[in-house]
């Protein structure tokens, strides 16, 4: 992409930007303004509750979701806690929070064993006892048994009696709340405790996500609606970072612009976003920032590339375009195959280079059209060699979920992976391969090749045969599809971290003497493609 002019003179005066103010939260303060809309503003606190989060044994989604419900509800969170199992830390936490927030929501503690102890620490921080509660008592005798609730519960210090279950023993003030599914309106059969001002939700997710959806209405704020626009920007944050500060100054108050990059993607760098409580401003702010960036620096990529593949592939291939050419004749050759083979005797070659990322996406695209109202899950063959790239392997995780594929691994040579392949998996007959004439030995190819004398018994399927590499490219690009982002760094083509280096044709400097690579796309010469390996 092309650079800011004045390169130097602009970071320079970003960095000393940067240094007034913190670039993710550009919110000038305006205490004015803040208590003009403090009556009609309900905030709240999270405090998430478990050893488990705090051991990285467990990640946390609960706080997320909570955030962003809680948004829509037009209320704004201010401060998320994560806690361990601790009565004293949970008290503390949590008498503090109460006073200072409309609301504080826990998460996690609730349930019958010995570290679930999120009961006793809001009594705690409100001064109260524990005390079995009738109703949850007869709730937990219908639902869970009246011998698992009146047995004996091994409790090191004996809070709980053989008529008591720890699940119904909640602080003294605690009041119960039940819910309704918001699509049937049928009624919860368990409740939410609440203690004054805090709110005691499950640490399971699908527990806690059911909870507040019947709940809502405790926490909708009608005064307030949060609205939200999000621009999506090809640049480097640092070249966009003046445009950043002069909007949140000439839209401050009204306006909170916020500015988070993200290196994984390959179509944008930087995700902006404006938050205000009027369509007006945000609207305003948003055209500002359209002005102000230069022009193609605030791209629109498909974001769910992989759910609309068939219909986009195939149009693509009704085109009248040289690229929709090459799609028909590729999709002909899956076609043909399903045709043949049938989807549980068909493997796709995948080691998360750029051409098996194109294969996969048009198997996946041929597999839909021809099975759109039935989930399917592609079998994808992946030959790891010595030393490969983390990145790659991470990309090809990330491809198995965002395709649902049935991933083999098998390590060695070409040979000994399909050998190993019809061991492990004898009903596959067929593979689709990503190859191209340009690839080594493949020039006299055919789109359907058996294997050679001496080598396992497979249909070679090859679609992409007389695909070039800037098709590859045009294709991946054209529908947004995620690809591996060794690509975006100066790498053209992939092999292990032994024997592939970043293509030195790719290779610039900048105005501040910096050496960088262009992306593998920006490669003119197909013929340099793989002058890189070794």
């Amino acid at each position: 992409m092309q650079r800011l002019p004045g390169r130097l003179r602009s970071a320079v005066r970003a960095a000393m930007e940067a240094a007034a103010a913190p670039l993710h939260h550009l919110v000038p303060d305006n205490s004015n303004s803040q208590d003009q809309q403090q009556d009609r503003t309900v905030t709240a606190a999270i405090v998430v509750i478990g050893d488990e989060i705090l051991k990285g044994h467990t990640q946390d989604t609960n706080s997320f979701h909570l955030c962003a419900r809680l948004r829509s509800l037009g209320v704004r969170v201010e401060r998320v806690s994560v806690l361990p199992d601790h009565v004293g830390a949970i008290a503390a936490e949590v008498r503090d929070l109460s006073a200072r927030y409309r609301y504080v929501l826990t998460s996690g503690g609730v349930g019958p064993t010995h570290d679930d102890v999120t009961f006793e620490g809001v009594a705690r921080a409100f001064g109260e006892t524990l005390r079995p509660h009738p109703e949850l008592l007869a709730l937990l005798r219908r639902t869970r048994g009246a011998q698992e609730v009146d047995g004996d519960d091994d409790d090191d210090d004996g809070e709980n009696g053989a008529q008591e279950n720890k699940m119904a023993l909640v602080p003294s003030s605690a009041r119960l709340h039940y819910g309704r599914d918001p699509l049937t309106g049928v009624a919860s059969l368990y409740p939410l405790v609440s203690v004054h001002n805090v709110y005691l939700f499950p640490g399971v997710p699908a527990l806690l996500r059911r909870a507040l959806a019947g709940l809502q209405h405790l926490f909708h704020n009608p005064a307030v609606t949060y609205l939200s626009r999000e621009l999506l920007v090809d640049a480097d944050e640092a070249d966009i970072a003046p445009a950043l500060r002069r909007a949140a100054r000439a839209f401050a108050p009204a306006v909170a612009v916020g500015s988070y990059p993200d290196w994984s993607n390959n179509y944008y760098r930087v995700r902006v976003t404006l938050d205000a409580e009027r369509e007006e401003p945000l609207e305003e702010a948003r055209r500002f920032l359209a002005r102000s960036l230069l022009p193609g620096a605030i791209v629109q990529p498909e974001r769910q590339p992989v759910a609309v593949a068939a219909r986009h592939v195939y149009r693509l291939a009704l085109s009248d375009s040289r690229l929709g050419q090459k799609v028909a004749a590729a999709l002909t050759v899956v076609e043909e195959a399903l045709a043949k083979y049938g989807l549980p005797e068909l493997c796709v070659g995948f080691n998360g280079g750029k051409d098996c990322t194109v294969l996969v996406h048009l198997f996946h695209a041929a597999v839909s059209r021809a099975n759109p109202d039935t989930s399917h899950q592609l079998q994808a063959l992946y030959v790891r060699l010595v030393s490969p790239f983390p990145e790659m392997e991470d990309f090809i995780q990330e491809t198995c979920k965002r395709y649902n594929l049935q991933l083999y691994t098998v390590c060695g040579n070409i040979k000994e992976a399909l050998t190993d392949l019809k061991a492990q998996q004898p009903g596959i007959k067929a593979i689709l391969m990503g190859t191209r004439r340009t690839d080594p030995y493949s020039c006299t190819l055919s789109p359907m090749c058996a294997t050679d004398p001496g080598w396992p018994d497979y249909m070679r399927v090859n679609p992409l045969l007389d695909w070039s590499y800037h098709d590859i490219w045009e294709f991946l690009r054209t529908l947004y599809i995620p690809y591996c982002v060794l690509y975006d760094r100066g790498y053209t083509s992939l092999g292990s971290m032994e024997n592939t280096t970043k293509n030195p044709t790719l290779r610039y400097v900048t105005d501040l003497g910096v050496e960088r690579y262009r992306p593998a796309y920006h490669l003119q010469e197909e013929a340099e493609e793989r002058s890189s390996r070794t």
